[in-house]
């Protein structure tokens, strides 16, 4: 006798997660565990250190291993009389919002990771060590951390799958599909979460850069691109070196400071993009030159 499709991609699901279980209970209960016990000793590195590398990856485990796996295992086991698994997803969905603050943190625990590795050599030795293990497959810590990253994208594409092969009059059809369109917006909360954490972080380094001029800052800005260009002077005919930040509100014309403390560039005007026309220059002498002008004044630039 055949398998139902649908029971495949369910058994599938159980089984991943039972693997998934393990991981979790290795970052959890071996790297994030041994490495705190040597950080109390005060021999490798600072205990902040090792709770900011390892997030909230307890609460997660927890979740993992003491309530969606045996749930998920319970259903398996009653599959031939009672044959569904969307009531556990959808228990599971809301939970899912734990790993928002796993994942933003990931960039920045690996580059803990590498630093201290670099810092501390007892540190380094004792990940070393662990990675020897057998439970570790010959993987990095690091890998093995991709693995929660990686974890929501999974139950999106198995519950896709598992929906399509449902028949038509599935007991589960109506609760599968929400817990579908649930796990959907979660995967779609943290995605657009993470690009508003890299668009806040990559605005805040450019406002350093200017040197954090108060009529500058403003968190609903978007910088569009950035880069260097040149100015002409008409009077001398010669041209000197500027730096271009354009914003979706504004244009920063700025110079390159030479004497680099704190901020990298003074802000010489700002132009607003409202009003703001473009137009090219044929100039035999200096090739891809353009005049950009706004209410504030008319600059002759030269790009590379």
């Amino acid at each position: 006798l055949q398998e139902p499709e649908e029971k495949k991609i369910a058994l599938e699901l159980l089984e991943t997660e039972q693997a998934y279980v393990n991981r979790l209970h290795l970052l959890d209960q071996v790297f994030y565990t041994e490495l705190m016990k040597e950080a109390k000793t005060g021999k490798t590195v600072p205990e902040e250190v090792v709770k900011m590398i390892f997030s909230n990856i307890s609460s997660i485990y927890q979740f993992h291993a003491e309530f969606f796996l045996p749930e998920l295992q319970k259903r398996m086991e009653d599959w031939n009389c009672n044959p569904r698994i969307g009531d556990v997803i959808q228990k599971l969905a809301p939970f899912l919002k734990m790993y928002g603050e796993y994942v933003k943190n990931f960039d920045k625990a690996v580059e803990l990771i590498t630093t201290w590795s670099e810092k501390s050599p007892p540190f380094q030795e004792l990940i070393a060590d662990i990675q020897k293990r057998k439970v570790c497959a010959n993987l990095t810590l690091q890998h093995h951390m991709l693995e929660p990253v990686q974890r929501i994208p999974r139950y999106e594409l198995l519950l896709k799958d598992y929906v399509r092969k449902l028949p038509p009059q599935s007991p589960d059809r109506g609760d599968a599909e929400k817990a579908l369109e649930m796990i959907f917006m979660v995967a779609k909360h943290s995605n657009a979460a993470i690009a508003e954490m890299e668009r806040l972080q990559n605005l805040w380094v450019v406002y350093q850069r200017l040197g954090l001029e108060d009529d500058i800052v403003d968190p609903s800005n978007e910088l569009i691109k950035e880069g260097p260009i040149q100015k002409l002077s008409t009077r001398n005919n010669s041209t000197s070196e500027k730096y271009l930040f354009l914003f979706n509100n504004m244009l920063l014309y700025c110079v390159p400071k030479v004497i680099q403390v704190g901020a990298e560039f003074q802000v010489h005007l700002r132009m607003d993009v409202e009003g703001m026309k473009v137009r090219e220059l044929k100039d035999t002498e200096f090739p891809h030159t353009f005049l950009v002008s706004g209410k504030q004044r008319t600059l002759e630039l030269q790009a590379r």
